[in-house]
Parts: C-alpha cells; sequence; structure tokens
C-alpha cells in the first residue's frame, strides 16, 4: 500500500536497507548560506533522502515493489507550495540528529546488477592473475606458407535416384562425385560382363543403387542407366527407376519408360499418361496404339489416316497399325514381313493382330516378354535361361518353372529340366547314391545352360548336409564354392590336391603362392598379397573422390584380365579389394578358375 508522509516505513522495506540509510545522514544539514532560514528545511531533505533511498530498494525487489508501493509525490508537492511541513511530517534538528556511523556501502551508488559494482582487477597490484591471451597460445603450423584451399562451386544438389538403399549395397549416395556424366555414360555402355556373374551383380549393383548424379549432366547419367538395364535385359527395372525420376519430365525419359512397360505388360499406365499429355509421344504410331489400347477407336482411326496423309510414318507401321485397327479386313491375308530390329511397339503390335515374334535373335529385354503367361512353356523357359545367364532373373523364378510340369519331349532344354528335376527329387530323398548318381548329369546340363552359379546358389546348402565321397564329393564342393556360402565350404576342402587347397586359400582372401600353377594363378594371388595397391591412375581417381568412374575402369580392366591380360587382372582385382568389394574380387577370383568360359 502506498506510504504517506509521517508513516512509518514498513518492516520488509526497512530489513532491505542499511541501517544509516534509514535515519538522515549527518551531512544533510542546511547549507551556511541558507543557515536563517527555518530548521524545517533540513527535515525535509532528510525525508527526501530517506525517501529516495525507500524507492531504489523497491525497485530491487520486484515482489515487495508491487505489495508496497510508496508514493510520497503528494506530499512534497503541498510542502513546495506551502513552505511549511505538513502535520506528521518527521522533523530533525541540528540538536536532535545523533551521529551516525558510516557505512561504506552507502557511499556508493546501489545497482541492480552485482557484477557491475565489482572493479575491475588492476594489474599493477601484486597477486592479480591475467588470463591468457591469443599470444600466449602455442604456435598452430610449422611454416608461414599458404595452406591449400579446395574451392567447390555451390549448385544444388540433384536428389538420388535408386532402388536399394545405400545401406543395402555399401556404395555412398555421391558415388559419381566429380565425374563427367558423358564418361561415365560411356563406361556404363561398354563394360563386358556376360562372361562374369561376379561383374554381372555388381553392375546391376551401381545401377540399382541410390545415388546422386555429377551436378551437371544428371539427365545423361540417368538415361545410361535405363539403357544398360534394359540392355541386360531388365525392363522391370527400368521402369521402377523411370517411374521414381518421374518419366514425364523430358521426352527421352518418357520414350524408355513406354517401352519398358510395352515389354511388361503395364502399357496401360504409360498410355493413360500419353493421353492426358500427348506432346511426350515419342511418334504418331505411340499415339495411335494407346489410343485404341484405352478403347478410344475412332481417335485411333483419325490419327492413323492423319499420319497416312501426312506421312508421318513408314509404310510398314501403316500396314501394321492398319491391321492392328481392322483384324476384321485381314483375317485372310497374309502375314506381314518380320522386321529385323523391331522396337518394343512393333513387337507389341504383331502380338496383338497374332503374329508374334520369337525373342531368341531379338535384344535380351524381349526375352521378358515371353515370361508372361500368354508366351508357351518352351519359350518361358528359354526366356528364364537367358535371363538367369545374364543375371537378371533371380534363381528362384528358374527353379519354378523348371518344376512347374514334366517335359514334353526330348532334347535341348528339355533334357535340363528332366535332369534338374530328377536331381531335385534325389535331394528331398536325402539319399547319398541317388544324389551322387544325379549331381554329374545336372551339372552337365547347367553347363550347357551356363547358369551354374544360378545351380550353386539354390542347391548348395542342401549339397553341404549330403555325405558324399569320390568324384561327387569334390563335385558338389566346387559347387559350393560358387555359392555365397563360399567361405564356409573352403574349408572342407578336399585333401591331397594342391589346386583345390588354393581355391580354398582364394575363397578365405589369403592365397598360397606357392600352390599357384598356372600363369593366371599367379597373377590372382598377386592380387591378394600383401601390399598390393591399385594401379596409379586408379589411384589418382580415389584421391578426387570418384569412386563410381574407378570401379568402372577396374571392370573393365578385369574383363581384359579374363581375356588373358594377367597384369590387368592382378590391378583390377586389387581395386576391389583397395575400395572395400573384397567380397566381389573373391567371388570373380573363383568364378574365373572354376567356370568354363571360352
Amino acid at each position: 500500500m502506498p506510504i504517506e508522509p509521517g508513516q512509518p516505513v514498513p518492516t520488509q522495506a526497512r530489513a532491505a536497507l542499511p541501517a544509516s540509510s534509514l535515519s538522515c545522514p549527518p551531512d544533510a544539514g542546511p547549507a551556511p548560506h541558507l543557515a536563517q532560514r527555518s530548521g524545517g528545511f533540513r527535515a525535509r531533505l532528510c525525508t527526501g533522502v530517506s525517501l529516495c533511498v525507500l524507492a531504489s530498494a523497491l525497485m530491487a525487489a520486484p515482489t515487495l515493489a508491487r505489495a508496497e508501493t510508496a508514493t510520497v509525490a503528494p506530499a512534497e508537492n503541498r510542502e513546495q507550495k506551502t513552505g511549511q511541513p505538513q502535520p506528521g511530517s518527521p522533523q530533525a534538528s541540528p540538536d536532535q540528529s545523533s551521529p551516525a556511523k558510516p557505512n561504506a556501502r552507502s557511499s556508493n551508488p546501489l545497482s541492480a546488477i552485482d557484477w557491475l559494482a565489482t572493479p575491475a582487477p588492476d594489474p599493477g597490484l601484486p597477486g592479480t592473475v591475467l588470463p591468457g591471451t591469443v599470444l600466449l597460445e602455442p604456435p598452430v603450423t610449422g611454416s608461414a606458407s599458404l595452406p591449400e584451399v579446395t574451392v567447390t562451386p555451390l549448385t544444388s544438389l540433384t536428389p538420388p535416384i535408386g532402388l536399394v538403399s545405400p545401406a543395402s549395397t555399401g556404395l555412398p549416395v555421391d558415388l559419381w562425385r566429380g565425374s563427367d556424366a558423358q564418361v561415365l555414360a560411356r563406361l556404363l555402355h561398354a563394360i563386358p560382363v556376360e562372361r562374369s556373374p561376379a561383374m554381372q551383380s555388381l553392375m546391376f549393383t551401381l545401377l540399382l543403387s541410390e545415388t546422386r548424379a555429377p551436378a551437371e549432366g544428371a539427365e545423361t547419367l540417368l538415361l545410361a542407366r535405363l539403357d544398360r538395364l534394359m540392355d541386360l535385359g531388365a525392363p522391370d527395372p527400368a521402369q521402377a527407376l523411370a517411374e521414381q525420376a518421374g518419366p514425364t519430365k523430358t521426352k527421352a525419359r518418357f520414350r524408355r519408360w513406354l517401352n519398358a512397360t510395352l515389354l511388361t505388360g503395364d502399357e496401360q499406365i504409360a498410355c493413360s499418361t500419353l493421353k492426358r499429355q500427348p506432346h511426350l509421344a515419342p511418334d504418331y504410331a505411340a499415339r495411335i496404339f494407346c489410343a485404341a489400347r484405352l478403347g478410344d477407336w475412332q481417335t485411333a482411326a483419325l490419327l492413323w489416316e492423319a499420319a497416312q496423309a501426312l506421312e508421318l510414318l513408314s509404310k510398314a507401321q501403316l500396314d501394321l497399325l492398319d491391321r492392328f485397327l481392322n483384324p476384321d479386313f485381314y483375317e485372310d491375308a497374309a502375314p506381314l514381313p518380320a522386321p529385323k530390329h523391331p522396337d518394343p511397339l512393333t513387337f507389341r503390335l504383331f502380338e496383338t493382330i497374332g503374329e508374334r515374334r520369337p525373342t531368341a535373335t531379338l535384344p535380351r529385354a524381349f526375352a521378358a516378354a515371353d515370361l508372361r503367361d500368354i508366351a508357351g512353356w518352351k519359350a518361358q523357359l528359354e526366356a528364364a535361361e537367358r535371363l538367369t545367364r545374364i543375371g537378371a532373373l533371380n534363381p528362384n523364378h528358374l527353379l519354378g518353372l523348371y518344376s512347374e510340369r514334366s517335359p514334353a519331349a526330348s532334347g535341348g532344354v528339355w533334357d535340363r529340366v528332366a535332369a534338374l528335376q530328377r536331381f531335385e527329387t534325389a535331394l528331398q530323398t536325402g539319399s547319398s547314391e541317388a544324389v551322387a548318381k544325379t549331381l554329374p548329369t545336372a551339372w552337365r546340363a547347367m553347363q550347357t545352360a551356363r547358369i551354374e552359379t544360378a545351380f550353386a546358389d539354390l542347391f548348395a546348402d542342401q549339397l553341404a548336409r549330403i555325405p558324399l565321397e569320390g568324384d561327387a564329393a569334390e563335385l558338389a564342393w566346387r559347387i559350393r564354392l560358387l555359392a555365397p556360402t563360399y567361405e564356409t565350404a573352403s574349408h572342407e576342402a578336399p585333401s591331397g590336391s594342391d589346386q583345390a587347397a588354393f581355391w580354398a586359400s582364394i575363397a578365405q582372401g589369403v592365397p598360397d603362392m606357392a600352390r599357384a600353377r598356372t600363369g593366371r594363378d599367379q597373377a590372382i594371388a598377386a592380387a591378394f598379397a600383401d601390399g598390393s595397391e591399385p594401379p596409379a591412375e586408379l589411384q589418382a581417381l580415389l584421391k578426387d573422390g570418384q569412386l563410381g568412374e574407378a570401379i568402372l575402369r577396374a571392370m573393365i580392366l578385369f574383363g581384359r584380365g579374363a581375356d588373358g591380360n594377367l597384369g590387368d587382372l592382378t590391378d583390377a582385382l586389387a581395386m576391389f579389394r583397395a575400395v572395400g568389394l573384397e567380397d566381389t574380387a573373391r567371388r570373380a577370383a573363383l568364378q574365373l578358375m572354376l567356370l568354363e568360359r571360352h
């Protein structure tokens, strides 16, 4: 509550003030030239000093100030007007005031912040300790030369694109950093992987891993990845990769996406997109096909007439589309000449009019169309073997086709089906004798189709549980070396064979040079020796952070090494090991020694 003049100071406020500040100081008397005036002036001066000190205390204690706010200005104003003290005001005279004990704090100004009242240390005083300065720090460089500065332009990063996360592949997101997109596209197209399942697996890993393209040329690298997937016979991953990247952003992306959907049977999605955005059409043939595919036959016929009148399509394309749009008119007509190099749309149009073309002589991507139910079992088997040979098909899919039914004839693929079915039956019985009898025949059949690694992936674990002897045991052990569990099998190598011992040492990553019998064996062993390093040009790429390009160039070196250039073979394997691809190096070396590739 407010404090009126003449009212005593509250107890809480009094406790917060020095004792000396609650009484009038001795030197607060009137000035000499004012001595003739009444003693009331001294009383008013003392009251004013006390009130000022009390206001400072109330400001330092907010809670107290809110509870009890002193308002004494009206009384002071009344005194100034009348010149006389108000009744009840405290008065003091020189004879009544008693000398107060001096207080050190009363002579200094009050501060709400404690450290502001603390004087700075005087360096001249003894015992003063100054904080350490920058000049007293130890040196941080050994020379006065300018440091090397790396300048990187600030550009927007393209989003990573891929179907497999870096955590699964072990490859970084910036795999292609620092490389030229045109160079990467040429390398992706030129690398041979047909004879090495390990290189096939690595290529698919590079193509499908979630990576960020270089800042310049992102479109070029994406199109190169899509083209190589189609070349390897993998339209399904190509379609998924294009959809993730955005198939409608450019006409080039849409054309590759449309081709992939035509081979996988998902063209309905692409045609619906083309209807909404006709400017993406690669040509009039695609617009005519999609319009008819969506049931708009009138638009398809109108587009065909416009293409014919304006000569926008070749005569062969117009004839094919005419039979597609008007099948009743050509029921008894002779078949059309088969094109030598059809594109996916032409292939589907021939299939639609009932003149389906075999895919054996077409690029691998067309074999994926034979995996659909509309193809016969023999066509499915041959297509599955072809795609498994390049690593584009899961071995379990092939096994499912092999086991679907009994072979319809003999020779060729039918003999392979029969051999595999007999071997699988022997495994299910658990008979060592039956397995030993059927294993060699099944293995020769897989060698004929060149799908030995798929066979090893399917049956290696089961073979490890069957006790075999003699040649059958050695063959089973070699098959196990081609499976992902090759290192486990290496500890069970047949005794008495230097070659088997050398293969086992490669599987364990510690080859025995003394057991290397051929120049190729010695080149492989040199790559796993202590101190083996990649060639200087690949080390320079690694130093610049161009990991993806270095791996691609190492794959080219491995292809040359497999052809007989043993120096390139050593450099390639050493490079794989240097970047952490130890499993790829071991499997590639084992496959090169165990598989008969000519």
